[in-house]
C-alpha cells in the first residue's frame, strides 16, 4: 500500500482531484443559476474537459528516465492510471449531477469521458504529461465553433456534443480511448 501513495502524490492525484472538484463545482454552480436546459451538452462536456485536463498533469513522473529504466512493469500500470483517471473524471460530474441538476445522462457522461481520457493520454504519449492537456482542450474549443453535425465528418468533429445513442460520436470517442491508452501505455510520456 506504500507504493500506491507515493505513487499517488508522484502523480500529483490529490491536487489533481481538488481541481477537478473545484471545476465541476463551479460549472454545476453556473449551470444551475444559467439559462441553458438539461438537453445542453456543453457544459457537461466543458466538466468532463476541465476534469482530464486536471488530471494530465499526473502522466508525466518526475523523472522520465526513472519511468524508463524501472525494474517495474510499467504497461499495466499506465493503462490501469488512464482508465482509472478516467472512471474518477465521470463519478465527479454523476456525483455533482446528485445535487440537483441533470446535465447529461450516464452513457454521455461515460462515452466522453473516456473518449477524452483517450485524447489525454495521446497527448501525453506525444508531448509529455505537461502537455497533455492540449488535445482535448483545443478539441472542445472547435467542436464549440464547428459546424452543426450533418455529415459523417461533423459528427466525428463533434462526437463530444452528440446524444449518446450516435453511432460516430460512440465509435470516435471508443477509438480515442483505445489508441491513447495503448500509446500512452506502451511508450509512456514523451518528452
Amino acid at each position: 500500500m506504500r507504493w500506491l501513495t507515493l505513487y499517488a502524490r508522484s502523480r500529483q492525484v490529490p491536487a489533481s482531484l481538488a481541481a477537478m472538484l473545484i471545476g465541476a463545482v463551479t460549472v454545476w454552480a453556473l449551470a444551475r443559476h444559467g439559462s441553458s436546459g438539461p438537453a445542453d451538452p456543453k457544459l457537461p462536456a466543458l466538466i468532463l474537459t476541465t476534469g482530464v485536463m486536471a488530471v494530465s498533469v499526473g502522466l508525466g513522473g518526475q523523472d522520465l528516465a526513472l519511468d524508463r529504466t524501472a525494474a517495474i512493469r510499467w504497461v499495466p500500470r499506465r493503462a490501469a492510471h488512464v482508465l482509472l483517471a478516467g472512471v474518477a473524471v465521470a463519478a465527479v460530474l454523476l456525483t455533482v449531477q446528485t445535487l440537483g441538476v441533470s446535465m447529461a445522462t450516464t452513457a454521455f457522461v461515460v462515452r466522453d469521458s473516456a473518449g477524452l481520457m483517450g485524447l489525454v493520454a495521446l497527448g501525453a504519449a506525444l508531448w509529455g504529461g505537461q502537455f497533455g492537456w492540449m488535445p482535448p482542450f483545443a478539441w472542445l474549443a472547435f467542436s464549440f465553433f464547428a459546424p452543426p453535425a450533418t455529415s459523417v465528418p461533423t459528427q466525428v468533429v463533434n462526437w463530444m456534443l452528440l446524444p449518446p445513442g450516435t453511432a460516430a460520436g460512440t465509435w470516435t470517442a471508443l477509438a480515442l480511448a483505445a489508441v491513447g491508452t495503448t500509446a500512452y501505455a506502451v511508450t509512456g510520456p514523451g518528452r
